[in-house]
């Protein structure tokens, strides 16, 4: 298997990036979200992840930033809506070329907002538990799979970061916390590199082959 950070409308970084990765044909790609927001070509993101679909194994996870659309799209109130602005979803209208006025959202293309509704909260295999942002580090991670409300957490928590010993029966791979450098843990993998910012030690877009821990990087393209 083959894990990808967090892509945030970099879309020439992430073709980048999976050239690096033809040298791994058979792995699966495990999408670790947000695929959108703050990045300049969220539009072309998707239409990447859609068409690469068609030859390869992908797992696509939701992130925080899809969940904050899809709360824009179907909450249907100003709040919602103004989060996700305020978090860059006003450069993802505009890489659909869509005002950034509230109905703007519905404007969408239907396929992409297919996609952002059929992306999964988790995937789990025999040794590994892939997610966005984290969970219950004092939890085993099937007690969170079977509570529902443990989805808020897949999208936004970080309280795993801080503790030395989670209780997890598996490693988590996840991204949505930025580090200069991957976090390598005996527990977890974090691969969040900060690929759309520009800050000191920021601005890649990270991938771990597994069961290998092989990191790959692609400096920010976009």
């Amino acid at each position: 298997m083959i894990a990808i950070g967090d892509i945030h409308g970099c879309c020439r970084t992430a073709e980048a990036l999976l050239e690096k990765l033809e040298s791994f044909p058979d792995r699966k790609l495990i999408f670790i979200g947000d695929y959108i927001d703050r990045g300049p070509c969220s539009r072309e993101v998707v239409d990447l992840m859609l068409d690469l679909e068609k030859s390869r194994d992908c797992v696509f996870l939701r992130g925080n930033h899809e969940q904050m659309l899809l709360d824009a799209l179907e909450q249907e109130d100003r709040g919602h809506y103004m989060i996700w602005m305020n978090n860059g979803g006003m450069q993802t209208l505009h890489s659909y070329e869509i005002s950034s006025k509230q109905p703007g959202v519905s404007e969408i293309p239907s396929d992409h907002l297919d996609f952002y509704r059929r992306t999964q909260f988790y995937y789990t295999t025999e040794e590994y538990f892939f997610v966005h942002a984290g969970l219950s580090p004092e939890r085993l991670i099937a007690e969170s799979i079977e509570d529902p409300s443990c989805r808020h957490q897949f999208l936004w928590s970080r309280d795993h970061l801080n503790v030395l010993e989670p209780v997890w029966e598996k490693k988590v791979v996840f991204g949505h916390t930025v580090r200069p450098e991957p976090i390598r843990r005996p527990e977890m993998i974090g691969i969040d590199t900060g690929c759309v910012y520009d800050g000191p030690g920021y601005g890649r877009l990270t991938a771990v082959v597994l069961p290998e821990e092989q990191f790959v990087h692609q400096e920010n393209v976009d």
